[in-house]
């Protein structure tokens, strides 16, 4: 309580410093009252619900291409496959027959990559699964001041987390796998008798339709169109790359991280069911 003619002032903030404190309010400092919690924690539960399933798909190693039913389907988390042991339709056993795991343990650490150094994946990890912060205006849960924020902050200038700085050559690999991902979805119309379109002909083109979209709509390409140009107006065609990555697609890069993200786990399991036998895959035409 204060006494009458008293107010009450507000913490003072922490100026931002690499190498000072952290900044924020204090553990002790609450400066919001409503359901803060439930962004992060549906974020966690979101991501792990993705690394369980693509741990399960990486290593099950087996019906990740139906090509016996008249169709010619790969899962994206085993194209390219790349090993001499793959089923059905690849792209050419290049590893030689040293490599007899799951041809998915081959290639997915590309992907992984480029999504784990992600600007938004970045913030979405850092709050949800660090605490750190887990919002605005709420304290750094690595706080070791209970009154006030962590000792020292460093930011992303040391290991690992400067590693994150690979993530504008991450995007160069992305942008093959997108290619990859797309000739899959072509593939994905030749059937037996010739061109047709299935249930999953569809799957495969929204798969690599959101793919390009979240790719073309990171950061990194945002640069490479128009980050170092000094003048733009003198730059008409990277301009327009510039305009359409930034007003078209950046502004919405989290929804389609997420769509993304969601597609390619459902694109694979949409395949596994097929391979199996479990679900018929309906033609269109």
């Amino acid at each position: 309580m204060t006494a009458v003619g008293q107010t009450t002032r507000a913490p003072e903030p922490v100026p931002l410093r690499i190498g000072g404190v952290r900044a924020g309010p204090g553990r002790t400092v609450v400066l919001r009252r409503d359901r803060w919690w439930m962004q992060p924690a549906a974020t966690a539960a979101g991501l792990l619900a993705f690394v369980a399933y693509s741990t399960w798909a990486a290593f099950r190693n087996g019906n990740y291409y139906a090509g016996g039913v008249g169709r010619d389907y790969l899962s994206p988390f085993y194209s390219p496959c790349l090993t001499h042991n793959c089923h059905g339709y690849v792209w050419g056993p290049i590893t030689g027959s040293w490599w007899e795991v799951s041809p998915a343990l081959l290639i997915l650490i590309f992907p992984l990559g480029f999504r784990l150094t992600c600007y938004y994946y970045r913030k979405a990890y850092y709050r949800s699964f660090w605490l750190a912060p887990p919002t605005c205006g709420i304290a750094d849960a690595g706080s070791t001041n209970p009154g006030g924020p962590r000792a020292r902050y460093t930011g992303e200038t040391r290991f690992p987390l400067v590693l994150q700085n690979l993530h504008r050559y991450f995007f160069y690999v992305a942008v093959l796998f997108a290619g990859i991902l797309t000739w899959d979805a072509i593939a994905a119309f030749r059937f037996a008798d010739g061109v047709g379109v299935a249930v999953g002909t569809l799957v495969l083109t929204v798969n690599a339709v959101l793919i390009w979209a979240y790719t073309l709509g990171c950061h990194a390409c945002r640069h490479l169109c128009g980050g170092n140009q000094r003048a733009l107006s003198q730059a008409p065609v990277r301009r327009w790359f510039w305009r359409n990555v930034s007003g078209r697609l950046n502004p919405h890069h989290q929804l389609f991280a997420w769509l993304s993200l969601f597609w390619i786990g459902f694109t694979d399991f949409y395949i596994w069911l097929v391979a199996t036998g479990t679900v018929h895959d309906p033609r269109i035409f």
